[in-house]
């Protein structure tokens, strides 16, 4: 079953964290796994039409409290934690609700919308997650009791309220080389990296106390046979649930900062050839293999050097006619002529032309997708046929390549990249803080602060 959510602020009251690489409609699929989903099937609830609470404009109903509740209470129960006081969790998760519709209200003031397009494309991710078509989700949605237009909605806030949270995000100020440098000093972000292979054995959704029990019995079963001498990547094929369990488990190499938390934890003082007794995470029981470690990785980047003539494409150069400028080029380059002389004559582009075409030394990523793919099937010394790019027509000679050590630069921007994060989250949860003060928010469920803005 895939996760749905059963009303707009019911949907997900996201925590204050980012993920800047991901566009917003992936992010609006992945944020329908998030906490406050709406109960796993078989959990009844009673809808209610009684207000627990007004924010601004707009107010959430009891129902839309007892079904994010339920939700939650759904999942401790599957993890076989202590239950909070019901009174404790309700407050919890009115106020992220709260917190949620703040960020919808908010966006709406400030022009952020979502489109049906952006809206389409979440769906599709959605259905891909849970291997299934778009029309196939539909069907489990509406055969599970939901209106389709409302579950359409939902993610159209969710759309929504990330984008204003990444508006929030550009509004920083950069990491500066001193901040790279403290932490780089504080912490061993350039650790080394584990060879791993793991067997997962899952857990259904809304898993009670004894399934838990029984998945737990069975994983360390699993774990004595290992210890004992079972091969691990024939167990992991036997038994893993995992997307690696036909390639015997195996991972790869990974290092502490690209792989959750747990299993960081699990692993980190390990040597080759320990395995990890079972290890539970929100999907099931893992069981963990170190095969073999390395010290700091080392990032090696191929450069090339090249040079080239671009005859660009604008309102009185058309694409045709730019086509045959460089055919005729290439043919002058064929028959001898010196390559800096036609570059300094015939190439648009500004930054080369004068030096006869010359690029520089450059990585594979500096000159898009089309150049390096003609240079990577081309030796030095080697012409090019004319290739098209978005700029124009070009004709490129290979100079000669290199392999560069960029281990120290991979580093500064994993630190980097871990120093944006930290700072998001916390600007973000300002913000939100901000939004939350500045509201008025009257709460009416019996047992709580009854207002407040």
């Amino acid at each position: 079953m895939p996760h749905t959510c059963r009303s707009r602020r019911a949907a997900t009251a996201q925590s204050p964290t980012l993920s800047a690489n991901l566009p917003a409609a992936l992010l609006c699929a992945a944020l329908m796994l998030a906490p406050l989903a709406a109960p796993a099937q078989g959990t009844e609830v009673e809808p209610l039409d009684s207000i627990v609470a007004l924010v601004d404009e707009d107010v959430i109903l009891r129902s839309e409290l007892d079904l994010a509740v339920a939700g939650i209470v759904d999942r401790v129960r599957a993890s076989g934690e202590a239950m909070p006081p019901m009174n404790l969790l309700e407050g919890q998760v009115l106020e992220r609700l709260i917190i949620r519709e703040l960020q919808v209200q908010r966006a709406l003031q400030t022009g952020i919308r979502a489109s049906d397009a952006d809206i389409d494309q979440a769906l599709t991710t959605l259905a891909q997650q849970n291997n299934m078509s778009v029309q196939q989700l539909r069907e489990v949605i509406e055969g599970d009791g939901e209106d389709f237009a409302e579950f359409r909605r939902n993610i159209g806030e969710e759309i929504m309220a990330e984008r204003l949270r990444q508006r929030i995000v550009n509004g920083m100020d950069p990491v500066t080389d001193t901040e790279i440098d403290i932490l780089l000093a504080s912490e061993d972000l350039g650790g080394g990296e584990y060879n791993v292979s793991h067997i997962l054995l899952t857990l259904p959704d809304g898993s009670t106390p004894q399934q838990i029990a029984q998945a737990q019995a069975e994983a360390e079963d699993l774990h004595k046979r290992l210890t004992e001498g079972l091969d691990f990547a024939s167990a992991a094929i036997s038994y893993s649930k995992s997307q690696e369990a036909l390639e015997g488990g195996l991972v790869g190499w990974r290092d502490l900062n690209s792989v959750p938390a747990f299993f960081a934890d699990a692993i980190r003082d390990l040597k080759p050839g320990d395995i990890t007794p079972p290890v539970r995470s929100p999907v099931g029981f893992h069981i963990i293999k170190v095969n073999d470690y390395r010290e700091q990785r080392q990032v090696v980047v191929k450069e090339y050097h090249a040079r080239h003539i671009m005859i660009e494409v604008d309102e009185l150069m058309t694409p045709r006619l730019a086509m045959d400028r460089i055919m005729e080029i290439k043919t002058r380059l064929d028959a001898g002529e010196e390559f800096a002389d036609l570059a300094k004559e015939f190439s648009d582009d500004e930054t080369t032309a004068n030096l006869g075409g010359d690029m520089g030394w450059f990585p594979p990523e500096a000159y898009g997708d089309r150049v390096y793919q003609t240079l990577v099937a081309m030796e030095p010394g080697q012409l090019s046929e004319p290739f098209q790019t978005m700029s124009g027509w070009h004709v490129i000679e290979l100079l000669d390549t290199r392999e560069m050590d960029r281990t120290e630069e991979a580093i500064r921007g994993e630190a980097r990249e871990k120093i944006q994060m930290q700072r998001a989250e916390q600007e973000i949860e300002k913000v939100l803080r901000q939004f939350r003060d500045e509201a008025y928010v009257e709460i009416r469920l019996p047992g709580q602060a009854q207002g407040s803005g």
